[in-house]
């Protein structure tokens, strides 16, 4: 790609998502996003539309600024590269991967990761200051774990409490912990069903580090349901009501999407475990019973 291409595929984003959320029209956001977040902002969108139909004039725009673009030398389709930017929302730095399936589609963002000024890892280039880009499919070879096995090892971990290819933390025993204290209470018990991310659209991908790791973006899917028990009756808040289906009589279902940022070490690492550094859910359908 020609690197002129990215700060434009930015400012084409940044002005859409904002159109999107005055307006609270999903479509806009599938112009310009793909993948795991444009679940989540659709799904958003629908929700916030059903509840404020005259749209939202007042939202306050998104502003992207200091953009370091990270662009890999790529032959074929699909390409991806990241924009590691400031954003007006917070102190960190915000990383979106931007992907293209071909010459005729527009560049979409696909992940969005909120990364601490600290935790954005230094990312390796070549002679001319491409970024390197991660071979997805086939072996690990110089990495701990194979990225295309990311999305199935993590739901994998959730469902099972099994596997040492992730580090504890927020993303992983602190989600199990949460979970186990929900699945029975005296009024109400909890399923959890966790599947890996499959198809072109929820493809990992990744930017070779300068440690000889790599920092990837992978997404999985979640389902949780909750039924109540005897004499009690499920309470959705608004924004899942104005995606449910069916009656909440006796149970909710959430279907929920995760994207994350994680940082897969080098094979001969001293520690090979994967550490999240980012991990952003939302839920994408209701369905109430």
């Amino acid at each position: 790609m020609d690197r002129a291409e990215a700060p434009e595929a930015l400012k084409r984003f940044t002005d859409t998502y904002n159109k999107a959320y005055r307006e609270l029209d999903p479509s806009l956001a599938s112009q310009v996003e793909t993948g795991p977040l444009e679940a989540m902002t659709t799904a958003d969108l629908k929700a916030q539309h059903a509840n404020k139909p005259e749209g939202n004039p007042g939202f306050p725009a998104l502003e992207l600024t200091g953009a370091r673009y990270r662009i890999p030398k790529q032959v074929g389709w699909p390409k991806f590269f990241v924009a590691d930017t400031d954003s007006n929302r917070d102190d960190n730095r915000w990383l979106f991967v931007f992907t293209r399936a071909g010459a005729d589609e527009p560049w979409k963002a696909a992940y969005l990761s909120i990364l601490s000024q600290d935790e954005v890892p230094d990312l390796a280039t070549d002679k001319d200051g491409w970024a390197r880009p991660v071979a997805v499919r086939g072996p690990a070879r110089e990495l701990a774990v194979r990225p295309d096995r990311l999305s199935a090892e993590y739901t994998d971990y959730l469902m099972t409490g099994k596997g040492g290819t992730f580090a504890d933390g927020q993303a992983t025993s602190s989600i199990r912990a949460t979970r186990k204290k929900f699945l029975r209470t005296p009024k109400f018990w909890t399923e959890y069903i966790d599947t890996p991310a499959q198809g072109g659209r929820y493809a990992p991908v990744g930017l070779r580090t300068q440690d000889g790791g790599a920092l990837m973006f992978f997404s999985s899917h979640h389902r949780q349901k909750q039924t109540m028990a005897k004499g009690f009756r499920p309470n959705p808040d608004a924004q899942i009501k104005a995606l449910m289906t069916g009656e909440a009589k006796k149970s909710v279902t959430l279907t929920r999407i995760s994207e994350a940022a994680v940082r897969v070490p080098a094979k001969d690492a001293a520690d090979p475990k994967v550490v999240f550094l980012n991990r952003l859910e939302g839920v994408t359908a209701a369905k109430g019973e």
